[in-house]
């Protein structure tokens, strides 16, 4: 196979496992309560990262203070995001939860300009308008209605992760931090905050069954360790671009696994809102990707005022008499 196919086959199985993770919750979350559920996956990826920094300690070495500190707010945010998601994929479907949590990708370059010259064109704001009118015929069911909890909770979830995800850039853009031991900062972190809030439920892990103790090790170590790592392989292969089409799919994934194994169902109305939201999201990204490579509009125009000052003033300086324009250049110098 090909190098370009290979990867391209990386990341179309991480959007894969990532799509299929919200049937994986919502079938865990059935039989064991949430918070515990929240726990035994990051312990179980926590344990898996801790093995594998040991084994490389030798050659990479433990984390550093800066990867301590900014793995450890990145693992607060990161746990409020998979709380708020695992309570909303309880109370909703595993397919209405998928495509929800897409609307991150229109959020994420929103709250990214935060603080930035520069804004995002209308049309971006268009793209979005579509998605939240997917959003509102997608949890209608077979009429319109307001959203339920599980799909605030998922609305939410959405806004959070954006803002993780924007974290997440400024607090690593430019500094020696290595993806691998930042997240498994991260994920120590999480385990000790939720682990005080399931101490007491500890003892029910005897009556877990066999079919949720799966869902969890498959939660763990596939929708997290192993997407993690074949992510980060597989971007250092490709263009993000590539790489973001890929991945946007995770949404279509979570729409097929969730009807296909999770007994869920679409109306025509909802399947209406789930084809909007794909669009909407597929076209806010790549009316935001065009912006980013040619210049935001302020920006581009303080940039264009900037590089037009010499210019001017050389202009007016040619227009004075000669001995004025040479009284007036010497000054300076």
């Amino acid at each position: 196979m090909p190098a370009t196919r290979r990867t391209d086959v990386v990341l179309l199985a991480v959007a894969v496992v990532w799509g299929s993770s919200y049937l994986s919750a919502k079938t865990a979350t059935a039989t064991t309560p949430v918070l515990l559920v929240l726990f035994l996956r990051y312990a179980l990826s926590a344990l898996a990262c801790v093995a594998v920094v040991t084994a490389r300690r030798a050659s990479t070495g433990p984390p550093t203070r800066d990867e301590v500190l900014r793995g450890s707010l990145l693992g607060v945010t990161q746990a409020a995001v998979l709380v708020l998601e695992t309570y909303g994929v309880a109370h909703t479907s595993a397919a209405n939860a998928g495509l929800i949590i897409s609307l991150t990708l229109v959020l994420t370059p929103l709250l990214d300009r935060v603080g930035r010259p520069g804004g995002l064109p209308r049309t971006f704001f268009l793209a979005a308008g579509v998605c939240v009118a997917g959003v509102g015929l997608l949890v209608s069911g077979t009429g319109l209605r307001a959203p339920g909890a599980g799909d605030l909770l998922m609305l939410a979830a959405a806004v959070v992760r954006a803002g993780h995800v924007v974290l997440v850039g400024r607090l690593t853009t430019g500094r020696a931090i290595r993806p691998l031991q930042l997240t498994t900062v991260q994920l120590v972190v999480g385990t000790a905050l939720f682990l005080p809030g399931t101490a007491a439920g500890l003892p029910e892990l005897a009556r877990v069954d066999a079919a949720t103790w799966a869902q969890l090790v498959y939660l763990a170590l596939f929708c997290g360790l192993f997407a993690f790592l074949a992510q980060t392989w597989a971007v250092q292969r490709t263009s993000p671009t590539r790489a973001s089409l890929l991945l946007g799919t995770e949404p279509v994934w979570a729409l097929l696994v969730g009807i296909g194994f999770g007994d869920e169902h679409l109306t025509a109305l909802s399947a209406l809102g789930a084809a909007l939201i794909v669009t909407g999201t597929y076209w806010g990204q790549a009316v935001e990707r065009r912006t980013r490579a040619t210049g935001y509009p302020s920006a581009r125009s303080a940039d264009t005022r900037s590089a037009r000052k010499p210019w001017d003033q050389a202009t007016r300086s040619s227009s004075y008499p000669r001995g004025e324009h040479s009284t007036t250049s010497s000054s300076p110098r």
